[in-house]
């Protein structure tokens, strides 16, 4: 790695750290798509555990949204938190970190995490 720019040494890293992170591969596909029909969520039965926790965070932060009558772009500019990013966590595209879900909340005043996750 040495001689190597530095963004190639943190790909190669990632690179090789991505089949040991934890949760191994389960990542490489969007929540969503671990639905059983991805054209229905967040409202789809979901077999995956970890799916399914994004899922009650993606219906509780659209119903959150809809109570305060926000748009995304809205909720963008009263949270401090990137339209985009909002969007990807409502439409599954995305595995939100917990940064994210805490600001979320924090800045909506709801809880978005469900509370056990249960399969």
């Amino acid at each position: 790695m040495a001689g190597q720019p530095a963004a190639q040494v943190a790909y190669d890293v990632n690179e090789q750290e991505r089949g040991s992170m934890v949760g191994g591969t389960a990542r490489s596909r969007a929540p969503r798509d671990c639905a059983q029909d991805p054209e229905a969520w967040p409202h789809a039965a979901c077999d995956d555990v970890a799916a399914a926790v994004v899922q009650a965070i993606a219906r509780r932060l659209a119903d959150a949204l809809a109570e305060r009558g926000w748009s995304r772009r809205t909720a963008a500019g009263q949270l401090g938190i990137n339209r985009q990013t909002i969007a990807d966590v409502v439409e599954g595209r995305c595995w939100p970190d917990v940064a994210t879900v805490a600001r979320l909340e924090a800045g909506l005043n709801t809880v978005l995490w469900p509370p056990l996750a249960r399969r």
